[in-house]
């Protein structure tokens, strides 16, 4: 494939790879520096990308290993502008749902940049309404029962059409935070109060989800990247399985299990909202499966905490596929052996908290870890994951919480 020897400006295809800090260096700005962007940010400069990482914090994740960074609150549009004129990168990646969209399309507008996936996508999957009602009411794809509320009222007039137990979320959060399952009316009032709590940006509105009876919950990995023809194709790594606490996930297994009728009816599901979203990259699709029938729940477009697990069990992590997308590169969905992973809590409340146990832990056969280096802890904050292989996923699975457990934040 021809590259682009005119790094100044975006292509669909990919741009002669230069040197970082130079005049010819392929520049990308990671919006949202955490454990998901830290890889990613290793992934491309792997590449010889120059990488800038900005975050709502000092010394995230992404920060300690980004050629330059950049601590702005990304909520606000002119902020936001701002740090991207100055650094004029030729792709910005949205990595946290905390952004000022409507920012990222006068960027896009402007046709100096490309915004991953898309502005567009990014507008729609920051917002549980935006994403829900396209893949719902547009693409007519199986969802569970939902409606929107503005107010503790509408909330109660919400549950006579999803009945109880039922779901709700902020439309603008992640990792669980600000979600709570409501099984009777006078939990309510409660589940109001911590999703207002818990939104990255507080629109004063939630989601009101009625319960899918599901056998399993799944992450169909699906890529958006350049073919050998030079039109983007979508391609799929093997399905991930996850358990959830509170809405966050604590363990993560590849691949899950399904009959052949559920793999391809995910596969279709994924497929059509990922074209319907456009652009390259990695997105993370959520999926419940009851049988052979797959409904849609959500989609990231960018790397899926779930996908920690493919840092053993790929060719290419996820991290390693969205990097390649980004710039116009082949990518591999190849599955090289079963495993799983489990989350690394921070226990305490505390600054600069240590570990021990980091030792006994890569004595697990077949186990690698991550510590992510956030600069603060917090109880239920994911400080680390361990990520294990064997031959099978149950093995894998149990290796992979034995490690998590051995590692002991420390304030």
């Amino acid at each position: 494939m021809q590259l682009d020897s005119t790094p100044s400006r975006p292509s669909s295809l990919p741009l002669r790879f230069g040197t970082p800090l130079a005049e010819n260096a392929i520049r990308v700005m990671m919006l949202g520096s955490g454990e998901l962007g830290k890889e990613v940010v290793i992934a491309l400069q792997r590449l010889g990308v120059e990488v800038i990482a900005v975050d709502r914090y000092p010394d995230a994740p992404g920060h300690q290993v980004a050629h330059r960074a950049h601590t702005v609150d990304m909520t606000d549009p002119d902020a936001l502008l701002a740090v991207i004129e100055l650094e004029k990168p030729h792709f910005v990646v949205p990595e946290i749902e905390a952004i000022a969209t409507d920012a990222l399309a006068v960027v896009e507008a402007r046709g100096e940049t490309v915004v991953i996936p898309t502005a567009r996508a990014t507008q729609l999957t920051m917002n549980r309404e935006g994403i829900r009602r396209l893949a719902a009411e547009e693409l007519g794809l199986p969802t569970s029962p939902y409606a929107f509320a503005n107010s503790l009222d509408e909330v109660r007039a919400a549950t006579e059409l999803t009945g109880f137990p039922c779901v709700i979320k902020p439309v603008m959060s992640s990792s669980g935070k600000g979600q709570s399952t409501v099984r009777t009316a006078d939990e309510l009032e409660s589940a109001w109060d911590y999703a207002m709590a818990g939104g990255r940006v507080n629109h004063g509105r939630v989601i009101v989800e009625g319960f899918v009876d599901f056998d399993y919950e799944i992450t169909q990995l699906t890529v958006r990247a350049v073919g050998s023809g030079g039109e983007v194709e979508t391609s799929f790594c093997e399905p991930i399985g996850h358990l959830q606490q509170s809405g966050d996930y604590v363990e993560s297994w590849q691949p899950q299990q399904m009959s052949a009728l559920a793999l391809a009816a995910a596969r279709e599901v994924s497929e059509k909202v990922t074209s319907a979203l456009g652009g390259r990259g990695i997105f993370g699709v959520e999926l419940f499966v009851k049988g052979d029938n797959v409904y849609f729940s959500e989609v990231s477009p960018r790397p899926h905490d779930t996908g920690l697990v493919t840092l053993r069990t790929q060719r290419l992590s996820e991290f390693e596929l969205h990097a390649r997308a980004i710039l116009g590169l082949p990518v591999d969905t190849t599955l090289t052996s079963p495993g799983a992973s489990a989350v690394i809590y921070g226990g305490v409340e505390a600054q600069a908290i240590g570990f021990d146990g980091v030792a006994e832990a890569l004595a697990v056969p077949e186990t690698d870890i991550r510590l992510f280096g956030k600069p603060e802890s917090f109880t239920r904050r994911r400080m680390g994951v361990a990520v294990s292989t064997a031959a099978d996923v149950e093995t894998a699975r149990s290796r992979a919480r034995e490690a998590a457990s051995k590692v002991r934040p420390v304030g």
